[in-house]
């Protein structure tokens, strides 16, 4: 059984957002078939196919950003140490993931090879994961400047 002690949203957003990290780099390592089938546009996946570096680049960039965000989602779960600026940190995960989840329609006309399945099912995920990172830190907001036994 779970210590009452931790965190459950931030422990899931932790999760979800880990297991994002691992879809992209999924991509990586299994290139152009995988782009293809998250929806990353059909130039992400030709020039994945061709060998550029750009998609691996770009791709490589979310994998680092949203293992950072896991990493930090542990720490705010209380499933870790404390890492420094946690309040900080969680409180713009939250608002990023929000953000990205609300602001996609903004966001269709700078990638238009995406296709819309990807921005509806993506938003729904950032929304939802950035909805449990939203709860958690405002439910362990008092604890989050404390130092971890």
């Amino acid at each position: 059984m779970l210590d009452s002690s931790i965190n459950k949203p931030l422990m899931l957003g932790s999760f979800f957002s880990a297991v994002a990290a691992l879809a992209h780099l999924g991509c990586i390592l299994f290139g152009s078939d995988w782009y293809r089938f998250f929806g990353a546009g059909e130039q992400m996946a030709m020039m994945a196919e061709t060998g550029e570096s750009y998609p691996t680049i770009v791709t490589s960039v979310l994998v680092l950003v949203l293992s950072i965000w896991s990493i930090y989602g542990l720490s705010g779960a209380r499933l870790i140490i404390k890492l420094p600026f946690l309040r900080t940190a969680l409180v713009l995960i939250s608002s990023i993931y929000v953000l990205r989840g609300v602001v996609f329609v903004v966001l269709i006309p700078m990638f238009p090879e995406n296709s819309i399945t990807f921005w509806f099912v993506s938003s729904a995920i950032c929304l939802s994961i950035g909805m449990l990172y939203s709860v958690g830190t405002y439910q362990s907001w008092s604890k989050l400047s404390v130092k971890y036994a």
